[in-house]
C-alpha cells in the first residue's frame, strides 16, 4: 500500500489528486475489511470540492459481483487487466463523455477486478486533460486491488485435506 494520507482509509490521496486533477477533493465513503459477514465491502466517491460538486471518481468493493463475464467485456472491446491477484481476472477501458454531459470534453475510464463472486470497480469519471485515465485506473487497481479484492472474496470451498 502506498504511503498515507488516504481517502476512505484505503486510497492514496496523492493518487486521487493526480487522477482527478483536484486538490482537497470532497470524499464520502469507507471500506470495511472484513465485514460482519466475513468479507469486505464498501465504496468511496470523490467529488469536486467546489461548484456543482460533481462526482469525478468512485470505487466500489462488493462481495457479490454485478459483473457477469470478464471475457464478454473483453470481446466487446475492453482490454484485459494484467494479473493482479491469483484467481483474479478483470478488464478496463476508457471512453469520452457524450455531448451534453456534465463532463463533456473529458475522458473517463473504468477498471474492474473480479475474484470469485467479489468485484472491485474503479470509475474515473473525469480525468484532467493530458492524463490517460485508463492507465490511471489500471495503476490504481494494482495499488489497492490486492488488499481489497482478497478481503472481499468469500472463502472458496475447498476439499478437506487428509493428513
Amino acid at each position: 500500500m502506498a504511503a498515507p494520507p488516504y481517502v476512505c482509509d484505503r486510497i492514496p490521496t496523492l493518487a486521487v489528486e493526480r487522477m482527478t486533477g483536484l486538490h482537497d477533493p470532497l470524499v464520502r465513503g469507507s471500506f470495511v475489511l472484513p465485514g460482519p459477514e466475513g468479507y469486505g465491502h464498501g465504496s468511496c466517491t470523490v467529488y469536486e470540492p467546489t461548484g456543482e460538486k460533481l462526482e469525478v471518481m468512485d470505487v466500489l468493493l462488493t462481495p457479490m459481483s454485478p459483473l457477469e463475464n470478464v471475457d464478454e467485456e473483453v470481446r466487446l472491446g475492453a482490454k484485459r487487466l494484467p494479473q493482479i491477484v491469483p484467481d483474479g481476472d478483470g478488464f478496463y477501458f476508457s471512453y469520452q463523455h457524450d455531448k451534453g454531459s456534465d463532463h463533456e470534453g473529458y475522458t473517463a475510464a473504468k477498471a474492474a477486478l473480479v475474484r470469485g463472486q467479489a468485484a472491485l470497480i474503479i470509475n474515473i469519471v473525469r480525468s484532467p486533460q493530458g492524463r490517460d485515465p485508463a492507465a490511471d485506473a489500471v495503476a490504481l487497481m494494482k495499488l489497492i486491488g490486492p488488499e481489497l479484492i482478497i478481503a472481499a472474496a468469500p472463502p472458496s470451498p475447498s476439499p478437506a485435506k487428509k493428513g
